[in-house]
């Protein structure tokens, strides 16, 4: 079965949106889903990146943006009891040792806490609440996700996937391909079916150096 790689922190509603159309182009092309916990703030310090919150612009347009999105997949989308919060416990603890069935069932527990339940996922105990609702021991959860090991596992998954190519949340790897947000499914779709438009010999043409006339102006 082919396998794709769902880049996630549970800060981005851009991610809960991108899981829920998951399901069915996994059911549909025979796809096994592994999500990949990763820092957010971790891929933005490594691209020189501002996450949306800190562009209150794109912020804004962004909600709106996702509000869209919510309607049109028809489906709950509320606002967070914080926002930015520290997604560091969820992501350790969801990247924690477990089967596959676990891990998709406690990363999208995690997401519908975030985005649909207003719960606070910095909290030991509410993390604990959802990872006994996927199944599992909670309070080890918890407890686990707190170790130098846990740690460090996720900060090599966010680094693997800043090698990778990774740059944001939720990006979607299949077949060495990367694909970034909700919007890009229908190219990922493409892929997954065998119809991807994209001709090796235009990459190799683009991928070589460009020749620079000007640097970018400052203007304030």
């Amino acid at each position: 079965m082919r396998r794709l790689r769902f880049y996630v922190d549970y800060i981005s509603s851009n991610a809960y949106l991108a899981w829920l159309a998951l399901p069915r182009l996994a059911a549909t092309y025979d796809v096994e889903v592994e999500p990949v916990p990763v820092l957010f703030a971790g891929l933005l310090d490594a691209h020189g990146q501002l996450g949306p919150a800190e562009m209150p612009a794109k912020g804004l347009w962004m909600w709106k943006n996702n509000l869209r999105k919510a309607a049109q997949l028809g489906a709950p989308l509320n606002r967070p009891a914080y926002h930015p919060f520290n997604p560091l416990l969820a992501l350790r603890a969801s990247s924690l040792p477990m089967s596959d069935e676990h891990r998709r069932a406690f990363a999208e527990g995690l997401l519908k806490a975030v985005w649909v339940r207003g719960l606070h996922v910095s909290e030991p105990e509410v993390v604990a609440a959802i990872a006994g609702e996927a199944g599992l021991d909670g309070a080890a959860i918890v407890a686990e996700a707190t170790t130098p090991e846990a740690k460090a596992r996720l900060r090599a998954q966010t680094d693997a996937a800043i090698a990778a190519g990774v740059f944001g949340v939720p990006s979607m790897e299949c077949d060495g391909e990367l694909f970034w947000g909700y919007d890009d499914f229908p190219q990922l779709e493409l892929l997954l079916a065998g119809k991807d438009p994209l001709d090796p010999a235009e990459v190799r043409r683009w991928s070589g150096p460009t020749r620079a006339s000007s640097v970018r102006r400052q203007f304030r």
